[in-house]
């Protein structure tokens, strides 16, 4: 359902060279020929329910009402970080570690907005693996990940803190993490409850979490919307405008998740064929993720951006433009804001 690659120290350096070699006054919005204003956003995957409630916003024609011509650029080849600080795209999804690990490399990228509230994965098993009660009986096994830096030490973390060495070996998913686990690939793997998970279940193959949290991972913000510095300062009002429609679409989204998913079905009909998969991802999102403990949307805590942070430090995963690793953790401060979120809580 999502990437979860990371940028590389050659990505982050070849970022750079991209960045560097756009003009200072790159990109601004662009009025459109009906008198609104083009806003584009690239997406970070095919579209899915982590992106509802901009479709909504879409359909609802709230983008329309605000005066903005939202274009919706697909995933392609080229990350929406990197598009995002080249000023080749005003908005992406994107996710707090591809933030931060741009951001510490000198990227001009910022999360503006938090579509997922809660940690949206898990390190999960077959539901049948009555040998496996707790993280810490992964050691020895043999994990099925993607390939991202901060998959191995994210789960040592977790298997010390349960009790265990950490000790496990990888393969590298080329099928659903579900699938690998009941082909006997795999002991173990990190997939979304809120697809994947439920994806399992649907297809006969449940799966048991163990939640990051539980075993003292810090919160992640699994799915965000970012923007640049350059954007946001060129154009404060346009943004302004655009998150509160965004902020419109998932709030909609908490509270009618079945009217929502059809709106996103019907929008992405030759994409999104198991209805019913998304119809109870949708329920799912609405019920746990999109809202934080106090019922707000979108806002974005300090203190998370900078535990996150301080684990990829601690972990060597952050490196410099150059790709060097840092020599001390980021001040994480400007790695987000919610200075253009709608005064709506």
């Amino acid at each position: 359902m999502l990437r979860r690659t990371t940028l590389s120290a050659l990505a982050a350096a070849t970022l750079l060279a991209v960045t560097t070699g756009c003009s200072a006054g790159a990109e601004s919005t662009a009025a459109a020929k009906d008198g609104t204003t083009t806003v584009t956003l690239a997406l970070d995957w095919t579209p899915n329910t982590n992106h509802t409630g901009i479709y909504v916003a879409q359909a609802e024609g709230w983008f329309k009402d605000a005066g903005i011509d939202l274009k919706i650029v697909p995933y392609g080849s080229t990350a929406p970080e990197t598009l995002i600080a080249a000023h080749k795209a005003d908005f992406g999804i994107s996710y707090q570690e591809g933030v931060t690990t741009a951001r510490a490399a000198g990227q001009d990228i910022t999360s503006v907005y938090a579509v997922t509230q809660k940690t949206d994965v898990t390190v999960s098993v077959r539901a049948d693996r009555t040998d496996i009660t707790s993280p810490k009986d992964l050691d020895g096994r043999t994990y099925a990940g993607f390939g991202a830096a901060y998959e191995k030490p994210l789960l040592q973390k977790v298997i010390r803190n349960a009790g265990g060495k950490g000790d496990f070996k990888q393969v590298t998913l080329n099928t659903s993490a579900y699938a690998a686990l009941y082909a006997g690939k795999a002991d173990f793997a990190m997939p979304m409850p809120t697809w994947e998970g439920l994806e399992a279940k649907l297809s006969g193959k449940p799966l048991k979490d163990f939640q990051l949290s539980d075993y003292g991972f810090p919160a992640i913000y699994s799915t965000l919307i970012a923007s640049s510095d350059q954007y946001l300062k060129k154009n404060p009002a346009v943004a302004r405008k655009f998150l509160a429609a965004v902020d419109k679409g998932y709030r909609y989204a908490a509270g009618h998740p079945d009217r929502a998913a059809d709106l996103l079905i019907a929008a992405n009909k030759s994409i999104l064929t198991n209805t019913e998969l998304v119809k109870q991802s949708s329920r799912l999102l609405a019920k746990e993720y999109y809202r934080s403990a106090d019922g707000t949307t979108g806002t974005q805590s300090a203190a998370r951006w900078k535990a996150f942070a301080d684990f990829e430090y601690g972990a060597g995963l952050l490196v410099d433009a150059n790709g060097k690793k840092l020599t001390k953790a980021p001040d994480t401060s400007a790695f987000f804001t919610d200075a253009y979120l709608p005064d709506t809580k």
